[in-house]
């Protein structure tokens, strides 16, 4: 195992845990390899307080497993899909594992699977990894990285379906110069369970584009976090979600900015319908002293289409330094336009037809932007069959 990379107080307290006290800054926050380091949370904690975690069917504290996602790639020339040891120094040159899930997926890998794009390449066409749940309960691990070398240019889309119990670790290693839009796609059976960590790392004057559409599962988590490597990085994170009665769909954003002169924009959206939806969206964003220069800004809409549906959003902005070139952030929450409806029934469309219209127009900015025409289609017929339900 790889040795403990973790972010201590100045005081050295433990950050996590039940009794633990709040987090003075976000650049305390947990960073580790070893399971030790994360406490088996209570669900008051600050990082686990939105989730509930008895739907987690024990994954928190499961022990190792022989399940493992069935994986189908469909991969341009000159990309290769490889089984890594555990011991092969690829495994941590990504961030650490901010969460216990995610520590628990890296040590009960005992290796990973690595998609490798090579040096100066611009692939032609998207690099599609699906990965598919074998419907069993029994705890599910995985260990997936993307290394994108540099001055390289790729798409890659991670298509999850079926039914699973299943702890992610995703590491993205983005090299100087390369430029990477990371599709990911959570389009579960109604009763999975996913929780993953994406821990990505942004080279000198790389970009990087990431949008999540988190459509099916019971219980759906993700916790993206982005750091720089050096200068001149880029990073958009685009997200789309759409939570039925009962759905439980977290997302939580942390972009580090560490580094001078570097730029991030994240944008979400989430439509909510039926008993019991529910969606969290948290949003932090440090800049540290040393980032003089950066750019950032970060939003989140949602839209309540019935009663009894409930949307969190988070935003939060930590600044250490005053040589910022931008920064800020906005969160609406709101619910069905009964004018915008009115005023599209009067022109004689009818009601049903009416409703389709304006959440595709409140998805429109998100679906374009992600830029994948085959997603784009896809992702369209999805939110049509969500309001037909």
């Amino acid at each position: 195992m790889a040795p403990p990379t973790t972010l201590a107080s100045p005081a050295g307290e433990r950050l996590s845990g039940p009794g633990s006290p709040p987090l003075r800054s976000a650049a305390e926050r947990l960073a580790s390899y070893d399971v030790a380091d994360f406490p088996l949370p209570s669900g008051r904690e600050e990082e686990w307080r939105f989730t509930p975690t008895r739907r987690l069917r024990g994954i928190l504290d499961a022990g190792p497993s022989t399940q493992r996602l069935k994986y189908t790639a469909d991969l341009p020339e000159g990309v290769e899909l490889v089984e890594l040891a555990a011991d092969d120094p690829l495994r941590t040159k990504a961030p650490a594992p901010a969460d216990r899930a995610a520590a628990l997926a890296y040590l009960h890998t005992q290796g990973a699977t690595a998609l490798r794009i090579p040096a100066d390449v611009e692939l032609s066409r998207p690099a599609i990894i699906e990965r598919r749940g074998n419907g069993t309960a029994e705890p599910t691990w995985g260990h997936l990285i993307v290394d994108l070398a540099a001055n390289a240019s790729a798409t890659v889309v991670i298509d999850h379906t079926g039914s699973a119990t299943f702890s992610g670790l995703l590491s993205v290693i983005v090299g100087d110069g390369a430029r990477l839009r990371l599709v990911s796609l959570q389009d579960w059976d109604d009763d999975a369970v996913h929780l993953e960590h994406h821990a990505v790392r942004v080279g000198r004057d790389a970009s990087f584009t990431s949008a999540i559409v988190s459509l099916g599962g019971d219980l759906v988590r993700l916790t993206p976090t982005v750091s720089f490597a050096g200068p001149g990085g880029s990073a958009e994170m685009l997200g789309l979600s759409f939570a039925d009665a009962g759905q439980h769909l977290e997302h939580r954003l942390f972009i580090d900015h560490d580094q001078p002169n570097c730029r991030s924009r994240v944008a979400y959206k989430g439509a909510l319908q039926g008993d019991g939806a529910r969606t969290v969206w948290i949003g932090d964003v440090l800049i540290r002293a040393a980032a003089t220069g950066t750019d950032t800004y970060e939003e989140n809409r949602n839209l309540l289409l019935t009663e009894r549906a409930r949307a969190d959003s988070v935003p939060n902005l930590e600044i250490e330094t005053g040589e910022v070139t931008g920064a800020g952030h906005a969160s609406t929450t709101g619910r069905f336009d009964d004018e915008q409806l009115f005023y599209l029934m009067a022109r004689g469309i009818p009601e049903d037809e009416a409703r389709r219209l304006v959440v595709r127009g409140f998805f429109a900015e998100i679906v374009d932007r992600i830029g994948v025409p085959e997603v784009r289609d896809r992702l369209l017929a999805a939110v049509e069959g969500e309001l037909a339900r």
